[in-house]
């Protein structure tokens, strides 16, 4: 990834290791997408992530975002600690890009993916307890999606200083 920011730049690693922490804080995230009529429309969902910023959650097919992603896949997504205080060292991350739905290989990868941000999700899976194997059946009548952010802009400002956003784009060498 590339980072400018005004006319400071920021390097690589200290924005990677910025967003790595902010990430590792909290595993829910706002969602926002594209509703009919130009509306913006926003959700929560818990996200599962990769080294290479490929973000996965799940959803109903059904559900309003999920809708607006088949429509429109513009979305973006922020999270942060939702424990910070007005007036620290505040932190969080906002992302730009597409998501889509995914299915076959890429949905097993993706529930790869979810499963070890989110242990709890593979024991439902494993269906050793009624309750489990109940839980699981509701779990697989929802969809995985992938959200590819093509833009980032973390604020950390430890790190970077007091409202000071890092912008960077993501540039993906393979799909």
């Amino acid at each position: 990834m590339v980072v400018r920011l005004e006319s400071r730049a920021f390097a690589e690693s200290a924005v990677r290791a910025s967003l790595a922490h902010i990430l590792s804080e909290t595993a829910i995230a706002s969602i926002a997408t594209v509703a009919p009529g130009h509306r913006a429309h926003i959700s929560t969902a818990f996200v599962a992530y990769t080294p290479d910023l490929e973000f996965y959650f799940i959803s109903d097919p059904a559900s309003t975002h999920a809708q607006n992603l088949l429509r429109n896949p513009s979305m973006a997504l922020t999270i942060f600690c939702s424990t910070q205080r007005w007036g620290g060292n505040d932190r969080g991350a906002q992302l730009f890009g597409k998501a889509h739905r995914v299915s076959g290989a890429a949905a097993k990868s993706a529930s790869r993916v979810y499963a070890r941000r989110f242990p709890r999700y593979a024991q439902y899976l494993r269906g050793r307890t009624p309750q489990d194997r109940l839980l699981a059946d509701g779990l697989r009548t929802l969809a995985f999606f992938r959200f590819a952010p093509d833009r980032v802009q973390v604020l950390d400002e430890g790190r970077f200083g007091a409202a000071t956003f890092a912008s960077a784009s993501v540039r993906r060498t393979r799909r």
